[in-house]
């Protein structure tokens, strides 16, 4: 067939048969996601004219895109954006790309900030201060600043994000700045709670999406994890090491009465609950359920004095 005469129909035809054959577990979603990303359209432009011919140019990107995913690249890096909660979120291969599962903990950050800035008047005029641990891409709080901002809530919120890699920092810079926020965001590189700059007081709010998958699972994930940052995924032998770690220093960087929100993985609210109550035993741990019922968010909140 004439390079220049394909048509959008037969174009993600031989797409979706290629990246079947690839082990593509979502071939037709993967072909059209990236067939609209070359046209610059959206999906349902491409069911509303499935006989319109492609140009030489746009054809040859689209076949340098399948064989991208063919080859297992994630759809997330080759357009290098993943929608995340309503927003685009630049991403590529200096971070993880934001799973749906994660936004539960948008919505439990959401919730909560909402309540604590409705209720009781607080004892400070200083903003409500949230610190978001490893914040990779920084989706998390990009989200939340976002949709506090469509509340009329974002000038009430303060947010300090921080990675280990100043990689995933330069990228996490990039979306803030790309969504209008970095009057509300402080950025800092380090690990865990050792970083520079340091907050400016504790916090009322710490969110953190750590490596939590176990060790020897990591190598049986999907090729396209194979593509993200390993350190963003290994969270040791039982996936719990990283936030084993981080729980002890949680009484330093929360104010009294604030919380901690950190996702896990769908196996471990049970030994989540026992580290909590052995490392923070003062501290309300209760495990937050996705929407498909699984255990997804520990919420550990640390009482007032």
């Amino acid at each position: 067939m004439d390079l220049g005469r394909q048509r959008v129909n037969e174009l993600l035809a031989d797409a979706t048969e290629r990246l079947e054959a690839s082990g593509s577990e979502t071939a037709r979603l993967d072909a059209e996601v990236l067939l609209a990303f070359v046209l610059g359209i959206d999906r349902s432009g491409l069911a509303a004219h499935p006989e319109a011919v492609l140009s030489t140019a746009q054809q040859e990107t689209y076949e340098a895109y399948v064989a991208r995913r063919a080859a297992g690249e994630p759809v997330a890096y080759i357009r290098g954006m993943k929608e995340f909660y309503g927003v685009a979120i630049s991403v590529d291969e200096r971070v993880l790309i934001p799973r749906p599962e994660t936004e539960t903990l948008v919505e439990l950050a959401l919730a909560r900030i909402t309540a604590d800035l409705t209720g009781a008047p607080r004892e400070s005029d200083e903003p409500y201060l949230v610190w978001d641990i490893g914040t990779g891409s920084g989706a998390i709080p990009v989200a939340i600043a976002g949709e506090l901002r469509r509340r009329r809530y974002g000038d009430a919120v303060r947010y300090l994000v921080s990675d280990i890699s100043g990689d995933a920092r330069d990228v996490a810079t990039l979306n803030v700045v790309a969504h209008g926020l970095a009057h509300l965001f402080t950025f800092a590189e380090g690990d865990l709670v050792e970083v520079a700059p340091t907050p400016s007081r504790p916090v009322d709010l710490l969110l953190a999406n750590l490596p939590y998958i176990p060790a020897a699972m990591v190598p049986d994930l999907p090729v396209a994890a194979s593509y993200e940052p390993a350190g963003a995924l290994d969270g040791g032998p039982d996936g719990l090491d990283v936030i084993r770690r981080l729980l002890p220093r949680a009484p330093e960087v929360v104010a009294p009465g604030g919380a901690v929100l950190l996702e896990i993985g769908g196996d471990q609210g049970e030994a989540m609950s026992a580290i909590a109550a052995e490392v923070l035993p003062d501290w309300t741990c209760t495990i937050r359920p996705d929407l498909s019922g699984s255990p997804r968010v520990a919420e550990l909140e640390q009482p007032r004095v």
